[in-house]
């Protein structure tokens, strides 16, 4: 009998264009987290895909519980207790909470009608062991990102899953929730889960991490205990190089205020909010999920419609009543959800990066001009490092990291005054972070204003110049670089009451 409940041996996958997996191997063993680590684009979620049956491997093989298995699919894989969480939310919004859970698998009486009441007692006992509040009967799209995220995350515990692969788990989860989901994974090890872990959050693996495995650039690179890795040590296998920096900065001297937004409002999570973004600065937005971030680059760009307040650029007040009003004046946004939000993914690259920007590629007549086309596009993959075989590829077979930079690609191949970053680091590894904070530096060497929200504090802490911290829609408070910390942070962070100093 073999140790491992998962075995996988040389497996190798290409797409068009891309060589995704090269003869890469992994073992599980019962009742353990093996975190499964390594850069956007090592592989990671590819490889988990074909555990789950999504996809089919072009070599190698796979045995579970000791026995080879040949040509997996969602059905079969889900038959042997696997089951996937993905990173990017697989769910019906228009559906209920419970409906959700048990999609493609209803509870039924008498072998024809749906039993919705023992779905939804079901839905609510699972509710209950995750320690979440939320009736089974509530409308997913009426639920923030987060609690759609546990959802997720109970519809694979229905399953009785024997192996549960976790990809970016946390990524949109609270401090609160994550206690909760590391609280769940312990009792699932208890139980004698096997568990692939995937996250870009190192400092999570401390919690919970029995083993690793690292990939780089679709190969194996090393496993091991964790207990034997340092973090630094980790890192380096991810990235194939040391990196001596995490939050790169550049100084540069703060000139006049570009953007400057008074007394804004905008529904419960947008309440008199004043603010200036200065040249050549990177102006922080801390808070705890929910604090109305979000809502305001939202609201600012045009995207949701203000109820009063006014926005002024170089001094004169504009009327933003669109996404269309804010980017004429050169005001853009990479939002939080870039798959939904920030690109056409069924796209290729070059299109995402030219949309925004056909004007300045086109004559007079509004003709095209490839030549003026192929030089902003090469220009934007070059000056972002973006990874991708060719412009043509569709945006959607990019990892996380390289969508991220076609999201700001598309903006800055433009001419912009401000640009606002809504969560740009969330999903995407530590090499793949670091860029983005270099890109923030070298738009701030421009004298442009960079507008910065982020739920990791060290992150803002690393990377801003000034804070704004939020709360219930309010800001709660104003840190300096060097006055802030995160205790600072987190006491205004909860100031609900506390008036703007």
């Amino acid at each position: 009998m073999s140790d491992f409940v998962v075995e996988m041996r040389d497996i190798s996958k290409s797409f068009p264009g891309v060589r995704a997996l090269d003869c890469v191997s992994l073992q599980l063993r019962k009742g353990e987290v093996m975190a499964l680590l390594g850069e956007n684009g090592a592989g990671k979620s590819t490889l988990m895909k074909i555990l789950s049956g999504i996809h089919q491997p072009d070599e190698g093989r796979i045995f579970i519980n000791g026995s080879e298995v040949f040509r997996l699919n969602p059905t079969t894989a889900r038959q042997k207790g696997i089951a996937i969480i993905h990173q990017e939310l697989n769910m019906c919004r228009h559906l209920t909470v419970a409906e959700n859970i048990f999609l493609g698998r209803e509870l039924k009486r008498f072998g024809t009608v749906l039993d919705n009441g023992a779905m939804n007692r079901a839905a609510a006992e699972l509710m209950e062991r995750l320690g979440m509040p939320v009736s089974p009967t509530e409308t997913l799209s009426r639920l923030p990102v987060s609690k759609q995220q546990m959802i997720e995350i109970a519809k694979a515990l229905s399953l009785n899953a024997r192996v549960l692969i976790m990809d970016e788990p946390t990524s949109a989860l609270t401090s609160k929730e994550i206690d909760d989901l590391f609280r769940i994974i312990r009792n699932l090890k208890e139980d004698g889960c096997a568990i692939v872990y995937i996250s870009h959050r190192l400092e999570e693996l401390k919690h919970i991490t029995d083993r690793i495995t690292v990939m780089r650039d679709s190969h194996y690179i090393t496993s091991g205990l964790f207990k034997d890795f340092t973090m630094d040590k980790i890192i380096a296998h991810m990235v194939g190089r040391e990196i001596t920096e995490k939050f790169p900065r550049v100084s540069c001297p703060v000139g006049k205020p570009i953007l400057e937004v008074r007394n804004l409002s905008a529904g419960k999570q947008v309440r008199n909010l004043s603010f200036s973004v200065r040249e050549s600065e990177i102006l922080g937005f801390a808070g705890l999920m929910g604090a109305g971030r979000t809502e305001m680059t939202r609201t600012v760009f045009g995207i949701d419609k203000k109820e009063s307040g006014r926005i002024l650029l170089d001094g004169k007040e504009i009327n933003i009543r669109t996404p269309r009003d804010a980017i004429k004046n050169g005001i853009v946004l990479a939002p939080e959800d870039r798959k939904k939000d920030g690109l056409c993914v069924k796209l290729s690259v070059a299109d995402n990066i030219i949309l925004p920007n056909l004007k300045a590629v086109s004559n007079k007549l509004g003709i095209i001009l490839r030549g003026k086309e192929e030089k902003m596009i090469k220009k934007a993959v070059r000056d972002l490092k973006i990874k991708v075989h060719h412009p043509s590829t569709a945006a959607q077979n990019l990892s996380g990291g390289n969508q991220q930079k076609v999201v700001v690609a598309k903006w800055l191949a433009g001419k912009s005054r401000v640009v606002m970053f809504d969560e740009p680091t969330r999903g995407i590894d530590v090499a793949a972070k670091v860029e983005i904070y270099n890109l923030m530096n070298a738009l701030k060497e421009q004298g442009i204003g960079v507008l910065f929200v982020s739920s990791e504090l060290p992150e803002v802490l690393g990377v801003a110049d000034r804070i704004l911290v939020m709360c219930d829609g309010k800001i709660t408070g104003e840190l300096s670089r060097e006055e802030a910390s995160q205790e600072k942070i987190m006491h205004l962070a909860t100031q609900f009451d506390q008036k703007i100093k």
